[in-house]
């Protein structure tokens, strides 16, 4: 059995012997009087399968919280995460995978963690409108979206053979220029308002950390002017002839020639 997770339809391969959870008000302690561990932790399964996620996190959270070393309550913490992202509960599915990740370094599935937890940041980061519509995510706070980056960036390398390591790669680049063109405004405003060595430093920031995003060659002509600006030829020349290198003939160059 498989869930589904999504940006341009990326899919979260989780079998059912990792699922999860939602919020609950009673006392995990007292919950499920005269269940066993395997009962509670069942039945927990089965309100998972129905998608029934407030049911399924009460019994995992009871699990989790009456049998701390059972069978079965490493496995509900990771369903505990997955519950609450589906619920859209992200800072609680942030949380619980955070927890996992500092409880069980050494777990089996902790890649499943680290990138559930990037999901949660990411999706942190964008409210209703903005999970509707196609926003621009880099003209907003990127706390958590920096966050995101470096959940995929962790499964990435400390996991490239992980199932998750090819969608992770995918929000890499994604993430990585939706940052770059936040850094670019950013630039782009200190040029406006003649702040030369504020957009200089910040646009060379995008060239140096950002090779490849769509950013780089307008933060090359950021950089072209704003040295013009304060009249420093020398680097003015030099960030010229790496505009010139790498996009010979078009529209950059020319726009400060």
């Amino acid at each position: 059995m498989r869930f589904l997770g999504r940006l341009g339809g990326i899919i979260l391969p989780l079998s059912c012997a990792l699922l999860a959870a939602c919020s609950t008000t009673k006392d995990p302690a007292e919950a499920y009087p005269g269940e066993s561990a395997t009962q509670i932790y069942q039945r927990g399964e089965d309100a998972l399968r129905d998608r029934g996620y407030s049911e399924a996190i009460k019994r995992f959270e009871a699990l989790e919280v009456q049998y701390p070393y059972g069978r079965d309550t490493e496995t509900a913490e990771l369903h505990i995460i997955y519950a609450y992202y589906m619920s859209s509960d992200y800072a609680s599915a942030e949380s619980a995978a955070d927890r996992f990740i500092h409880a069980h370094p050494t777990n089996p599935h902790v890649d499943y963690a680290y990138y559930m937890r990037g999901m949660s940041n990411y999706y942190q980061n964008m409210g209703v409108f903005e999970r509707l519509f196609a926003l621009d995510l880099a003209t907003r706070d990127l706390t958590q979206i920096k966050k995101s980056y470096a959940d995929f960036d962790e499964v990435v390398k400390r996991f490239p053979d992980s199932a998750y390591a090819p969608a992770a790669h995918q929000y890499l680049v994604y993430l990585r220029n939706v940052i770059a063109d936040h850094e670019l405004e950013v630039a782009q405003y200190y040029y406006d308002h003649k702040a030369y060595v504020a957009a200089a430093n910040r646009a060379n920031l995008v060239v140096r950390h950002y090779q490849g995003a769509p950013a780089v060659p307008t933060a090359l002509v950021i950089m072209v002017k704003s040295y013009r600006a304060l009249h420093l030829t020398a680097d003015e020349n030099d960030a010229m002839k790496v505009l010139e290198y790498n996009y010979p003939q078009s529209s950059y160059v020319r726009s400060v020639k």
